[in-house]
C-alpha cells in the first residue's frame, strides 16, 4: 500500500515545494491579486446574505454597483467564503487558492498520465506540470486564480474521460460531468480552449475504442451534463454581455509573444503588449522543449512496436504544432478570421494548453528507458531549471482593510478598462452619500428599514407625488416595488428612477433573477437532479449489494 503511494505523495511533494512560498505572510504582488481580494470580499458580503449564488457587487463603482459576478467565474470566490469561514483573510484565502489549486492539479495530472505512461511516466508528467516556468508565471506574476484552478480540474476530466473509455463505471461518467462543470466555473476562456481540446480528445479515445458507439453515449451525457451543471454561469454570462461594457478591450495583435520569448529562458514581472524589458515570462520551457524532441524520437520508434502508443503521441505532438502556430504572430490572419478565437483575448493564454501537452508527452519518456532512477532524474532537470521561479518578487505586508477602505481599490469596478460597467451608465457620477434621494425633499422623510447587497427598503412619507433617485447602477433584474406593486423604473445617467405617489409608502428595491437567469438556474438544477439519479441508480453500493 506504501509503495503503490508512493508516486503520488513524490508528485505531491514537488506541488508542495512549488506552492510553499504562498504560505508566507503578506500578499505578492501579483497582476490580478488586489483585484481578487476586492472580489473575494464582495462575493462573501452577498452570499453570507443569503445570496446562494450572488451576481452583483454593491459597493464598486463608487457605491452604484456592477454585476461584476454575473460575468466573473465563480469557483475561486466560493473557495475564498470557505476558507474566510475557517478565519482566514481574504488575502490569505487568496494564496490558499492557488497553493490548492496547485496541489490537486499535480495529483489529477499523475492520475492521468499514468494511465498512459504508468507510473513512473506519471511522476515525470505531473512534475513537468507543477514546474513548468508559465504555471509559476500564472501563479506569482499575474495571480491568476481562476486559471490555475482550471490547470487543476482539467487533468481531473481528462483522466475520468481515459478511465470511462477503459471500460469504467458509471462513476467516472459523473466525474467527468462534475469536472467539466468545475473547468467551466474556474475560468470560463480557458474553459472554451479546454473544451476544444477536450472533444478532440475524446475523439481519439472513442477511435481506440471497442465500444465505439457506447462510449458516444457516455461522452455526450458528459458534455450534457457538465455544460447543463453550469448553466447558472454560462448561461447569463453569455447573453447578458450585451448589457456591460469593457468586456473585450485588448489588442490581440499587441499581444504575441516573439518567437525568442518562447524557446529562450526570460523572467520578468510586467505586462504583455508594452516594451520587451521587463514583460513577464512566455517561455514554454527547457526542459518542456527537450520533452517534445524525446517524445518525436518515441514516436518514430513505436510507430512500428505499438500503434496505439504512436498515435497517442502524434495526437499531443499535433496539438503541440497547433499551439505553438497559434502563439506566433504569423497566426494573426486566422485570429481575424475565427470569430471565437479572439475570445481568448492574448495569444499567450495558449501556453496553459502548451503547459498540457508538453508536460503529457515529457511522460512518455519514461518509454524509452527502463531504468527507473534515470527516467525520473529527467523530471528533476526541469525542477532544477525551473524552480528559481517559485517565489515572488517580494511580499506587500498588507492587511484587507488596506485594500477595503481605500477609493483606488473599492470605488472602481475591479477592473481596467472600466470592465463591467453597464451600458447605460454615466461614468463621470460621483460617490452619493445618500442611497435613496427625493427630487423634492421638503416635507418628505425616509426610514432605511432594511440595507442589504442586493435589497433595500426604505418608508417614506412626501406630501407631494415625487420623483426617487436609487443610487444603483441599473441592470436587468433590478425592480422596485411600492407597497408591494412594481412601479416604473426608467434609468437616466444609468441609475434607477422612479416616482413616489403622495403620502406614507413602503419601498422596496430587490435585485432578481431575469428569465435568462431563471433559465441558467433551471438547467444546472435539472442536470444535478439527473446526476444524483445515475448516482443513485447505477453508482449507489448499497443498491449493488
Amino acid at each position: 500500500m506504501a509503495k503503490s503511494l508512493l508516486p503520488i505523495i513524490t508528485c505531491l511533494i514537488v506541488a508542495f515545494i512549488a506552492g510553499y512560498t504562498l504560505l508566507h505572510p503578506g500578499l505578492p504582488p501579483t497582476h490580478d491579486g488586489e483585484y481578487h481580494v476586492i472580489r473575494f470580499y464582495e462575493f462573501d458580503k452577498t452570499l453570507r446574505d443569503g445570496n446562494l449564488y450572488p451576481r452583483w457587487a454593491p459597493d464598486l463603482n463608487n457605491g452604484y454597483g456592477v454585476p461584476l459576478f454575473n460575468f466573473v467565474y465563480p469557483l475561486p470566490n466560493y473557495a475564498a467564503s470557505l476558507f474566510h469561514a475557517f478565519g482566514f483573510s481574504f488575502i490569505d484565502a487568496f494564496k490558499l487558492n492557488l497553493f490548492f489549486a496547485t496541489i490537486l492539479g499535480a495529483l489529477f495530472f499523475y492520475l492521468w498520465s499514468k494511465e498512459y505512461w504508468g507510473s513512473t511516466g506519471g511522476i515525470i508528467s505531473s512534475v513537468f506540470y507543477t514546474v513548468t516556468p508559465y504555471r509559476f508565471v500564472d501563479i506569482y506574476i499575474r495571480g491568476s486564480v481562476g486559471e490555475v484552478w482550471a490547470l487543476a480540474f482539467f487533468p481531473g476530466l481528462l483522466w475520468s474521460l481515459k478511465k470511462l473509455s477503459s471500460g469504467g463505471s458509471y462513476a467516472y461518467l459523473l466525474l467527468s460531468s462534475f469536472f467539466l462543470a468545475a473547468t467551466i466555473f474556474s475560468h470560463n476562456i480557458l474553459a472554451v480552449m479546454f473544451f476544444i481540446y477536450g472533444l478532440s480528445y475524446m475523439c481519439l479515445l472513442v477511435i481506440h475504442s471497442k465500444t465505439k458507439r457506447q462510449l458516444i453515449y457516455h461522452y455526450i451525457c458528459v458534455v450534457v451534463l457538465g455544460v447543463g451543471l453550469s448553466a447558472i454561469f454560462w448561461l447569463p454570462a453569455l447573453f447578458e454581455r450585451q448589457f456591460v461594457t469593457g468586456l473585450q478591450i485588448y489588442n490581440v495583435k499587441d499581444n504575441f509573444p516573439e518567437l525568442f520569448q518562447l524557446l529562450i529562458p526570460s523572467w520578468g514581472t510586467g505586462f504583455s503588449g508594452g516594451s520587451l524589458e521587463g514583460q513577464m515570462s512566455f517561455q514554454i520551457g527547457i526542459a518542456n522543449l527537450l520533452a517534445i524532441l524525446l517524445a518525436f524520437v518515441c514516436f518514430l520508434i513505436f510507430l512500428k512496436r505499438d500503434k496505439g502508443v504512436a498515435q497517442t503521441i502524434f495526437f499531443q505532438l499535433l496539438w503541440f504544432i497547433v499551439t505553438f502556430f497559434l502563439l506566433l504572430r504569423v497566426s494573426y490572419p486566422l485570429w481575424e478570421a475565427v470569430p471565437i478565437i479572439d475570445y481568448f483575448q492574448f495569444p499567450w493564454r495558449f501556453l496553459s494548453l502548451m503547459m498540457l501537452v508538453t508536460s503529457f508527452l515529457a511522460g512518455a519518456i519514461s518509454l524509452l528507458w527502463k531504468n527507473k532512477v534515470f527516467s525520473i532524474g529527467f523530471a528533476f532537470i526541469a525542477v532544477f531549471l525551473s524552480i528559481g521561479y517559485a517565489k515572488p518578487a517580494h511580499y506587500h505586508n498588507r492587511n484587507d482593510d488596506y485594500y477595503l477602505t481605500r477609493s483606488n481599490f473599492i470605488d472602481g469596478t475591479n477592473s481596467p478598462g472600466n470592465y463591467f460597467n453597464t451600458i447605460w451608465f454615466d461614468k463621470n457620477l460621483k460617490k452619493q452619500k445618500n442611497k435613496i434621494d427625493l427630487a423634492d425633499a421638503k416635507g418628505s422623510s425616509i426610514t432605511s428599514d432594511v440595507f442589504k447587497p442586493q435589497y433595500y427598503t426604505f418608508t417614506t412619507v412626501v406630501p407631494r407625488d415625487t420623483a426617487a433617485v436609487v443610487q444603483i447602477a441599473y441592470f436587468p433584474g433590478w425592480d422596485v416595488f411600492i407597497d408591494g406593486s412594481q412601479a416604473l423604473v426608467t434609468y437616466p445617467n444609468g441609475v434607477i428612477n422612479f416616482s413616489i405617489p403622495k403620502g406614507r409608502h413602503i419601498v422596496a428595491v430587490r435585485f432578481t433573477d431575469t428569465i435568462v437567469r431563471r433559465v441558467g438556474a433551471f438547467i444546472s438544477l435539472s442536470a444535478f437532479i439527473v446526476l444524483l439519479f445515475v448516482m443513485y441508480t447505477f453508482v449507489n453500493p448499497m443498491k449493488t449489494k
